[in-house]
């Protein structure tokens, strides 16, 4: 027997049919209850569509199965970033099924093995179809999403952060929900992209939000993180290439990424001053580089946070001068001031507790000796520069 009477009579009732895998789906599939009123005329739109080119085909067996235009633009683009392809996939299994249940009852009994036959090819060739339409859909978001993180990284650099960079990171599905810091580094040598890919696992696996990208050599990274600044760049320094690794501050948001930005650059450029510094390494700890290296935020912090502090407490100021400057040694500041060795250890003590410095140690006497020549500079200054 022709199908063309059992195909006749499916078509005839595709309404029903359609009308029945979305009760299905409403039963079975979660994810279809949860979706928006809008979304969910998409995917009927799409299993109504599917049905429908299933029975057109059936009727005329002989001609090419078109199923990406024919069932799947039966829905927006955005579709796919509505449901994932596992969701898609369930969706044509349960429609599928439904035509599956209305042979016995539809279709004459000596064509039902040749329909069960052609549901079988059918729904092998639209679920490739489907895989069709992810890849290219993820092939075109690559794309376009490169494009905006290539923008937002240009405009770090430039600094030239306005009012668009906030929509180009929405468009991105950042959320901003945590704190947001920069890190910088060497891009590696070979396969950027390929690097940018691993380092955006990376951040997905440790349940961050990233927007990388590569800018002449330099790899930077804007995370949106709920850990620690140090514990996030370590986690995803290792995906950087040679040299230094330096990391911002966190801050609240997008308000807190351009300047963020701006000191891990500088911190990056001033970071081969400091040969044995740590990977990665904060751009707090490198502000005596960054300072020398003409950052004006890095000497005004470094004179706000350092050098004032000492300059309110004389003695204090004082004595870290000596010790720095002249004695070299606690028993010879001791001399020099007229003063105690446990004055001495006092004061130091507290020079350390206020400035966070101890300059009893290589690196935090270098702190605050670079710290005492800027803000010397800086009172000297004219009042009207």
């Amino acid at each position: 027997m022709s199908p063309e009477p059992s195909a006749r009579r499916l078509l005839a009732a595709s309404g029903t049919l359609t009308t029945t895998a979305t009760k299905v789906m409403e039963e079975g599939l979660p994810w279809f209850r949860d979706l928006g009123p809008q979304e969910r005329s998409w995917v009927t739109h799409v299993a109504q569509a599917g049905i429908r080119a299933f029975l057109d085909w059936y009727d005329a067996p002989g001609q090419r199965i078109e199923l990406t235009s024919d069932v799947f633009g039966a829905a927006p683009r955005d579709l796919t970033r509505v449901i994932s392809l596992e969701q898609t996939v369930a969706l044509v299994r349960t429609t599928i099924g439904v035509v599956e249940s209305a042979v016995e009852e539809l279709v004459e009994p000596e064509d039902r093995p040749a329909l069960r036959e052609a549901i079988l090819r059918y729904s092998r060739e639209i679920a490739f179809s489907a895989a069709e339409v992810y890849a290219r859909a993820a092939e075109s978001r690559g794309a376009w999403d490169a494009r905006l993180e290539a923008l937002i990284v240009d405009a770090l650099l430039r600094d030239e952060v306005d009012d668009s960079l906030a929509g180009r990171l929405a468009a991105l599905g950042w959320t901003g929900l945590g704190n947001t810091m920069v890190i910088a580094g060497s891009s590696p040598s070979t396969d950027t992209q390929g690097a940018l890919d691993i380092l955006r696992r990376a951040a997905t696996h440790h349940v961050m939000e990233l927007v990388s990208g590569i800018h002449g050599s330099v790899l930077i990274a804007v995370v949106s993180t709920a850990t620690e600044p140090d514990r996030t760049a370590r986690l995803l320094a290792p995906h950087f290439g040679t040299g230094p690794v330096v990391y911002s501050g966190v801050g609240p948001g997008i308000a807190s990424i351009a300047q963020a930005a701006q000191a891990t650059i500088t911190g990056l450029h001033a970071a081969h001053a400091w040969p044995a510094a740590p990977r990665p390494i904060s751009t707090h700890d490198l502000l005596p580089e960054r300072a020398l290296a003409g950052d004006s935020a890095a000497v005004a912090e470094l004179t706000l946070t350092v050098f004032l502090p000492l300059a309110d407490e004389p003695a204090l100021l004082e004595t870290a001068a000596t010790y720095l400057e002249r004695a070299g040694s606690l028993e010879a500041t001791s001399r020099l001031l007229f003063i105690h060795p446990n004055t001495v250890r006092y004061r130091l003590k507290r020079i350390a507790e206020t400035t966070g410095c101890a300059i009893t140690e290589p690196r935090g006497s270098f702190t605050v000796r670079v710290a005492l020549v800027l803000g010397r500079l800086s009172e000297e200054l004219p009042k009207n520069l």
